[in-house]
């Protein structure tokens, strides 16, 4: 399936591994050999550096990378510090130089200078928007370019959605799986049941991925799959694909909307009634799972409830269920507990929706949350401080996400060239910003929800109660070595630029002063499409006035490694390579996997 959009271009950036010694130990800086990658020679099908080859430069990178992390296997993760990035190793650009003196001069003249008020440049508004959603293309960055960034930020939040672009599949206005009985099944019934129930998780699972792909809305997906790692339903138990779909659906129209809303919907919908239990919890036997999570999970977070006080909780919640034929919510009275409950020092007899309101009444939910939204856009380690205020801000208002978001994305501590870059690209994130960015057609989304699979994101599947766990968890050995493969594989699907073939550009568009023609060398043309993957190389490069075997000069390459890097590259990138050769050395680069 072609998705049905414009190409975009912009991405998110990398990380470094450093090699360890049989005794476990990582090598030290000082015996560490520079190394450097091998340098592709033709456009595409060039053999890239293995997972294995990257460990020496990684371990040179680490010089000016002071973040490190331990992974469990035979690596380790040295994600790009922010601190050095800062130092200088960020791209060149005379106008963030002279911004820089500006903003200096300033600040000596007027220390109180609003900093909601400066103006965006070009890599500004592409950080922005691939923070908070996927790589924006051209017509996507303009609008953005020279806003304040209360504007951008307010024009960010204005062209929200609440549902999705992508129509849904089928199945989801037939009758749920648990409409049919079990009992008396048969063996073949129930494996024909069960072959269903794989298709239709597998088409739940493309669906979403191909929103992702092409929603005018990345936020919206961004937040969707926020609350999704949130609110944990997982699909191992709650095994009805219609009910995650609605699941979905309702985390969507509420992505951006009212938190104490939200809470109170997720925690009656089907699947989380499924998931921690709930729907069986009844006076005399109340079942404590959602009670604990809600509390721990959802809202106020560890150390802030005591066991009694989830005990006494999941008595409110008692009457919750579901009415199995059609997987949908039913309250009912006779399994309630209607007796007095003391809950975080509240007394009364309290049912469930009362219970939530008393954790939504306390300081620690908006604390909790904006912690994580904080995690979720900012940095791994958030500021107290600025958590403190924004919570205020966020308890103040009733709730409301976008005055939280509107108010984090607007901190200093955003816009800190520190920042940029601290973050690891999430599985979703990588597939997504790839195929938006480079306008990579394919003729299944399932193609798109595998890939992200494999890169250790599996669609309505998190890991456990908890949600992925995110960050430097999303790489190791593994993954690093998928996320590779992923990019060979693009450049192996390069409909229009065969390897060491003549571009497809006009010659007019090559004709720019300093780019030379890269000398033409037989080769083995390669496929048009890769597994139904395409990818029109000659097209992307034409904003550059590049073909793929042309030479770009300094300004070009600068140009290219723009779009797709927020930072310098790790690696040294070689001069005198063609255009395809050092585009796919960038998206080889650590640079590449950070945002």
């Amino acid at each position: 399936m072609k998705q049905n959009r414009t190409p975009p271009a912009s991405a998110d950036a990398g990380f470094f591994c450093v090699r360890k010694t049989e005794s476990g130990v990582g090598l030290p800086i000082s015996t560490a050999s520079p190394g450097t990658w091998p340098t592709p020679s033709g456009p595409v099908g060039t053999s890239a550096p293995s997972a294995a080859s990257l460990w020496p430069l990684l371990i040179r990178a680490k010089s000016v990378s002071v973040r490190a992390t331990v992974l469990s296997g035979a690596a380790a993760v040295c994600l790009a510090s922010s601190v050095a990035y800062a130092a200088g190793s960020r791209h060149t650009d005379v106008q963030h130089t002279a911004q820089t003196a500006r903003t200096k001069a300033s600040k000596s003249a007027t220390p109180t200078v609003d900093s909601s008020r400066r103006e965006l440049t070009a890599d500004d508004a592409r950080y922005l928007l691939t923070r908070t959603g996927y790589a924006p293309d051209a017509r996507e960055l303009a609008p953005f370019v020279g806003l304040t960034r209360a504007q951008a930020v307010d024009r960010l939040l204005a062209q929200t959605r609440r549902t999705a672009v992508t129509p849904p599949p089928a199945w989801v206005t037939e009758p749920p799986l648990a409409s049919v009985p079990v009992k008396g099944m048969t063996d073949a019934l129930r494996r024909e049941q069960n072959e269903r129930r794989n298709r239709m998780s597998a088409s739940l699972k493309a669906w979403w991925a191909q929103e992702m792909a092409t929603t005018p809305s990345p936020l919206t997906e961004r937040m969707t799959m926020f609350w999704h790692n949130h609110f944990v339903s997982s699909d191992d138990k709650v095994r009805e694909p219609a009910v995650l779909y609605r699941q979905n659906v309702l985390l969507r129209a509420n992505a951006l909307g009212n938190f104490g809303v939200m809470l109170h919907e997720v925690s009656k919908d089907p699947a989380m009634l499924i998931y921690l239990d709930g729907a069986n919890s009844r006076k005399g036997r109340p079942n404590e799972n959602f009670a604990r999570e809600v509390m721990e999970l959802f809202t106020l977070g560890e150390g802030h409830y005591t066991e009694q006080d989830v005990r006494e909780a999941a008595r409110a919640y008692t009457g919750w269920s579901i009415d199995r034929p059609t997987m949908t919510y039913v309250w009912r009275p006779n399994f309630h507990d209607t007796g007095v409950k003391t809950v975080l020092n509240q007394t009364g007899d309290f049912d469930g929706d009362q219970m939530l309101d008393v954790l939504l009444a306390r300081p620690e939910t908006a604390v909790f949350v904006t912690g994580k939204l904080w995690r979720e856009f900012v940095s791994p380690t958030p500021d107290p401080v600025q958590v403190e205020r924004i919570a205020a801000t966020f308890r103040e208002s009733g709730y409301d996400i976008r005055v939280a978001l509107r108010a984090l994305l607007l901190t200093p501590a955003f816009w800190d060239a520190r920042t940029r870059g601290a973050l690891v690209k999430s599985p979703s994130e990588f597939v997504t910003d790839a195929v938006r960015q480079f306008d990579i057609g394919y003729d299944d989304p399932q193609m798109l929800a595998q890939q992200m699979r494999v890169l250790g994101q599996d669609l309505f599947r998190p890991p456990n109660v908890k949600g992925w766990p995110g960050g430097d968890a999303w790489i190791d050995s593994s993954t690093l070595l998928a996320r590779k493969q992923f990019v060979e594989r693009m450049f192996r699907a390069t409909e229009n630029a065969n390897a060491g073939g003549p571009s497809m550009t006009a010659p007019s568009m090559s004709a720019r002063p300093g780019v030379q023609r890269a000398a033409l060398r037989p080769a083995q043309p390669m496929p048009r499409t890769v597994a139904g993957v395409r990818f029109d190389l000659s097209r992307w490069l034409q904003p550059y006035t590049l073909g793929p075997v042309d030479v770009p000069d300094v300004e070009a390459r600068e140009s290219v490694q723009r779009a797709v890097l927020p930072l310098s590259p790790a690696a040294p990138q070689t001069p005198g390579v063609n255009s395809a050769a050092f585009l796919q050395a960038l998206l080889m680069d650590p640079a590449y996997q950070l945002k």
